[in-house]
């Protein structure tokens, strides 16, 4: 036990040593890494970009500086500057960090979406506290219309219970996060067994329904409000690969024109973004 401890403080140390030449790089390899992950995704409608940040710690940002090289006397590798960040952020229909989830501690959090560009630079346009309980995943969601003159939009979280991955099967969930529309459900048809499934129950505003196993192929999407027999949302022509998990996210505003594909407008639209 003592060699293997003496071994992890000489790690530690030839870490320390290798990294003391780049501003802020030092990481404690030794430390517990985070045991809970966020995603953020901005759905919030006419929304500014945003920068997504737990209190003052921000977690995503976009970098598009350039590394100037020290001389020779200093590692190839690093860098006089860590560039400068991108007043772009996250655009609506975006999601940070590439989808990527970020590490943090388990226990409360505030979360909020702050505007990226020059003017409003760090204004908070969402705010909301939620608390994230070990080994668990979530994604954080602005939502709803903006409010130019509050310069407000609602947001929500929730879990992402990913199930265990099975390659045999796609598991697949639905996400409603439009601020005008009734509980809907949503229906994945497979396009060569012409089979429907739904995918959950009727969902809710601000609610994840439950992850549901589908073979692999290619699905036409749709949400039908309860006892309805037409189509509230389509998407058509959707890969669901076995051993991957998905979710599929109503967004947009309802008195918009619908499409079947998702641009970057207040049109309504299904988003699909895998969870690996």
């Amino acid at each position: 036990m003592n060699r293997l401890r003496s071994f992890a403080v000489l790690l530690s140390a030839a870490a320390l040593a290798s990294c003391s030449y780049e501003k802020n790089a030092i990481q404690d390899i030794v430390a517990p890494a985070p045991e809970a992950s966020v995603r953020f995704f901005n759905f919030g409608i006419l929304a500014p970009n945003v920068n997504f940040y737990t209190g003052t710690t921000k977690l995503t940002a976009v970098n598009v500086g350039t590394c100037t090289t020290l001389p020779p006397a200093v590692p190839s590798d690093a860098c006089m500057n860590a560039g400068s960040e991108s007043a772009l952020g996250v655009g609506f229909g975006g999601v940070g960090s590439g989808g990527l989830y970020s590490g943090l501690e388990p226990g409360a959090h505030t979360f909020s979406g702050r505007i990226s560009a020059v003017t409003d630079k760090d204004l908070p346009i969402s705010n909301l506290t939620a608390t994230l309980e070990n080994g668990k995943k979530y994604s954080f969601y602005q939502s709803g219309p903006y409010n130019s003159t509050a310069k407000t939009v609602d947001a929500f979280i929730v879990e992402d219970p990913v199930p265990l991955q099975d390659w045999t099967v796609a598991h697949v969930r639905f996400v409603h996060a439009i601020s005008n529309a009734a509980p809907m459900t949503l229906y994945a048809r497979h396009q060569t067994t012409g089979v429907e499934t739904a995918i959950g129950g009727a969902t809710a505003y601000k609610s994840a329904g439950t992850f549901t196993n589908l073979p692999g192929g290619l699905y036409d999407l749709s949400t039908r409000y309860a006892g309805a027999t037409t189509n509230t949302l389509v998407r058509t022509a959707v890969p669901f690969l076995g051993g991957t998990a998905y979710s599929i996210t109503a967004r947009g505003d309802l008195t918009a024109a619908n499409t079947t594909a998702c641009p970057a407008t207040s049109r309504t639209c299904l988003d699909n973004t895998t969870h690996r």
